[in-house]
């Protein structure tokens, strides 16, 4: 039977809260209770303040905010049953109870007078909170008591929200940090850092995917009408790569529809920010239409200068490209991820000679920052079911731009020349008269491995590795190699179809109809699922070809993209490592050194990239 992770307590459920045509009543009008308010207000809440002394007591923003019709101040004085008493007494619980029932739509009350004020006096006791907190909860009203944790049904998280860098308006974006109690100035530090770390534009770009989503879903009202609400719901899949058919003339609405929203989260996961950020009308709809090429982030219509010549002479051995007349292509290779991983190539071709670049959607953000803003940049729109008309659709504007003088890079992950497409590209520009300049990148077929302390290969315990894709051209199947003990398997873009892929690896079928060549793979066989590799967000998740699924199913949300690696390598290195794998009857110790390996446990997750490479 399948286990998943044990739940451990101390958490809280964060939930965001829509409060239009709803109550908050914050007790207290010190500047927490402002902080408190402003938020409620955020949220489209109705806020009152119940203050002792009304308004001439609370300070300047509640009273700014009550001056213009904001909130409501209220008096405890004109309550009933509270008059000439002092904070704490025990009248104040009954006129709390009597008050509260009258407030039509009252969800939230926060108290805020516990905390120590100007004014000693008014600070409320402990046990006239306690009593506020029993008549909250008799009403079923979820209550926040300042500094008094075990009184809470909730507690604030220290956010902050984005504004659009172009409008200077609020945006649907907010980040929250909680320690659930345990350091409230520490929550606010963390929380600076955190936005410190996003893209100025993450909001602007939050807003222009909320426009997209929304054109998404009205290019068909019908579909929508009908109540298929899950057609819209793609955060609900764990990958945005689940694979489409590919596209057709015959495609229903809905097929259509669903095809649409993909590709919103296709642009959600992997285009840059920025680019996000300054999506145009025009450009969302030719994201949704699918048939047409985007405008780029930038306008540039010169040639880009020509490498610098050493001293007007060019070595053949030299990594500088000769100056040339007329435009040219850079097929270039950008690495695993990790920009220090970038080529000296690469970098500068990137960095002084690009007019226009033509970026696969995987190349992350951190590699395309290094391009100046002056370069266009169009990222490729390779989404489920559209691969191949992307792929024409660069191919197309790197001949046109490349036919007015432009120098254009086509900007791949990787090295370009593995699964990279670099052979039809080659070959394509090679007909329409352009002779590209293949420029190789670190493959993450090794450096995936690498940054996961996995060796592909390693004396006695892999002789070799064999490297194969998960997905075949239009999304057909693909025959997997057989099991070797002393073989390494390397599968690129094979996660979104792991239970086809486990299926080929486990089948006892050998007939010729197999998808696979040669023999089985034992359950027991070790696996690495490795995702974001080199990235700050690296996970690897170790286990079991018999156990992999269910360890990916409780890892959560998948991080793309991701690549397996199937062998007894996978644990060769792991601890005080285990070199004896090919050795005679070790194979009898299989269970036992896998038991080693994952502590006794099904699967081992190992989350982030090494600290060493924050410095690199």
């Amino acid at each position: 039977m399948t286990s998943f992770l044990a739940p451990t307590g101390g958490a809280s459920l964060l939930l965001s809260f829509r409060l239009q045509k709803h109550t908050v009543l914050v007790i207290g009008s010190n500047n927490l209770a402002a902080s408190r308010a402003f938020a409620a207000l955020e949220a489209d809440s109705r806020v009152i303040i119940l203050a002792k002394g009304g308004v001439q007591t609370a300070c300047s923003e509640l009273q700014w905010r009550n001056s213009h019709g904001q909130l409501t101040i209220v008096d405890w004085d004109d309550l009933p049953c509270t008059s000439g008493s002092g904070v704490g007494s025990d009248h104040e619980a009954d006129a709390v109870d009597a008050y509260v029932s009258g407030i039509e739509g009252l969800r939230f009350v926060c108290v805020t007078d516990t905390i120590l004020g100007p004014e000693p006096f008014l600070r409320r006791s402990r046990a006239s909170a306690a009593r506020i907190a029993r008549v909250c909860r008799a009403r079923n009203i979820h209550i926040n008591v300042t500094d008094m944790p075990d009184l809470c049904d909730f507690s604030f998280l220290s956010t902050h929200r984005f504004y659009d860098t172009e409008t200077g308006l609020a945006t649907p974006l907010q980040i929250g940090v909680t320690t659930n109690g345990q350091g409230c100035r520490l929550a606010g530090r963390l929380r600076r850092d955190i936005v410190a770390k996003l893209a100025r534009e993450a909001g602007g770009a939050v807003a222009k995917v909320g426009k997209l989503r929304s054109l998404a879903k009205t290019s068909d009202e019908a579909v929508y009408e009908e109540g298929d609400v899950g057609l819209y719901e793609e955060e609900t899949a764990s990958t945005p790569n689940v694979p489409l058919p590919p596209r057709s003339a015959n495609e229903t609405i809905l097929e259509s529809a669903r095809r649409r929203m993909k590709w919103v989260a296709q642009v959600s996961e992997y285009w840059p920010i920025q680019k996000l950020a300054g999506l145009t009308e025009e450009e969302m709809v030719r994201v949704l239409d699918g048939r047409h090429g985007l405008p780029g982030t930038a306008s540039s219509n010169l040639p880009a200068e020509v490498f610098p010549e050493n001293g007007g002479e060019s070595s053949l051995h030299s990594l500088a490209i000769p100056a040339a007349r007329r435009g040219r292509i850079f097929l270039v290779g950008s690495g695993p991820g990790h920009p220090s991983l970038l080529t000296l190539a690469t970098y500068a071709v990137l960095t002084k000679h690009a007019n226009l670049v033509l970026s696969d959607k995987l190349v992350p953000d951190v590699v395309l920052a290094l391009i100046s803003p002056k370069v266009e940049v169009r990222i490729a729109r390779k989404f489920p079911g559209n691969a191949d008309n992307a792929q024409s659709e660069l191919m197309e504007a790197a001949i046109e731009a490349a036919g007015r003088g432009l120098t254009v890079v086509r900007l791949k992950q990787g090295d370009p020349t593995v699964y990279g497409r670099a052979g039809e590209e080659v070959l394509y520009f090679r007909e329409h008269g352009f002779e590209p300049i293949v420029i190789p990148g670190v493959s993450s077929v090794l450096a995936g491995p690498t940054f996961a302390g996995v060796p592909v290969t390693q004396r006695g315990a892999a002789e070799s590795f064999v490297v194969c894709t998960g997905v075949g051209r239009q999304g057909k199947e693909v025959r997997l190699p057989g099991y070797e003990r002393s073989r390494t398997l390397v599968i690129l873009m094979g996660v979104a179809r792991l239970p086809q892929v486990l299926e080929t690896l486990l089948s006892r079928a050998e007939q010729p109809s197999s998808r696979r060549n040669g023999a089985s793979y034992p359950a027991c066989t070790p696996i690495a699922l490795i995702e974001r590799a080199s990235m700050p967000d690296q996970r690897v998740i170790f286990s079991t070809l018999r156990d992999i699924l269910a360890a990916l199913e409780s890892a959560g949300e998948q991080r793309p993209p991701g690549m397996l690696v199937v062998g007894w390598s996978v644990l060769s290195l792991w601890g005080k490592g285990d070199v004896s794998i090919l050795d005679d009857g070790a194979a009898e110790r299989d269970e036992e050194r896998l038991m080693t390996w994952l502590e006794d446990r099904r699967w081992r997750i190992d989350d982030g990239l090494d600290a060493g490479w924050k410095d690199l």
